[in-house]
């Protein structure tokens, strides 16, 4: 089904889907296709009792953020930033395998310098990892669905944004205090975030200027959502360690699912 406008099915449809899928007695996770625009508008209709009584591992990323952080910060459904089904498993090299595996399977696991991670800040934090796509979390600031991100490892990704758009998002996630207690973050791939005719490093250089005052550890390159190669799963709501100092290590230290 499809439309109205760029929809995939009106928002009943595209509901009734998503319910039917958590509460499918024959179904063990949730994975969706691709990401693309649209379901902020589910956020206010979610049946949290329905999914509470049927919780599975939901994998997604992109505009899928605010549904999984919704999940994530009401039932304490831990949201698997990982792969999707057109996006990432039907082409090669699209998935890393590894996390996807042990995130199923319940096992702690780590990803470092071979998943892409550098590190930008120096220092060594724990927390409960949370975050997603950058762009749509800031399109949920001033709504009742805003990210609660105190006292976490912050992930944040996106993609096809320049420079200046990052640095006005990380401004406004700062300005509206979803920085403060922050003790940690991890940048991700950020593909295709450059400008033309721009110096590779400006994006680097416009992070850590926006972030200046930021007292915790910063690691970038971290390949999970928008990726050029092997999408790595994070498991997001679990204890997890960022260690920066001559690598950058994400550790994560708990397991959230065992099928």
């Amino acid at each position: 089904m499809r439309g109205p406008l760029f929809f995939a099915g009106t928002e009943d449809q595209r509901l009734a889907d998503l319910h039917s899928a958590f509460a499918n007695a024959d179904t063990q996770m949730l994975m969706c296709l691709r990401g693309g625009y649209g379901s902020n508008y589910l956020l206010g209709s979610l049946d949290l009792e329905l999914i509470r009584s049927h919780p599975k591992p939901f994998f997604a990323y992109s505009d899928l953020t605010g549904v999984q952080l919704r999940l994530l910060d009401l039932l304490g459904l831990p949201a698997f930033h990982g792969p999707m089904l057109a996006a990432d498993f039907a082409i090669s090299n699209g998935v890393h395998l590894d996390s996807f595996n042990a995130a199923l399977a319940g096992r702690p696991y780590s990803v470092g310098a071979a998943e892409g991670m550098r590190v930008m800040k120096s220092g060594v934090a724990r927390g409960t990892l949370y975050g997603g796509c950058l762009s749509i979390l800031v399109a949920l600031l001033g709504t009742p669905w805003e990210p609660a991100t105190e006292d976490k490892l912050l992930f944040l990704e996106d993609t096809g944004a320049k420079p200046y758009q990052i640095d006005r998002m990380l401004w406004q996630l700062r300005n509206a205090g979803k920085l403060r207690g922050v003790r940690g973050i991890i940048f991700g791939e950020m593909l295709e975030c450059r400008s033309p005719g721009a110096a590779p490093e400006l994006l680097e250089q416009t992070i850590l200027r926006a972030l200046e005052d930021f007292d915790g550890p910063i690691a970038f390159g971290l390949r999970s959502g928008h990726v050029s190669t092997g999408n790595v799963t994070l498991t997001l709501g679990v204890e997890a360690e960022l260690r920066a100092n001559d690598e950058a290590t994400l550790q994560l230290l708990e397991p959230a699912v065992m099928l």
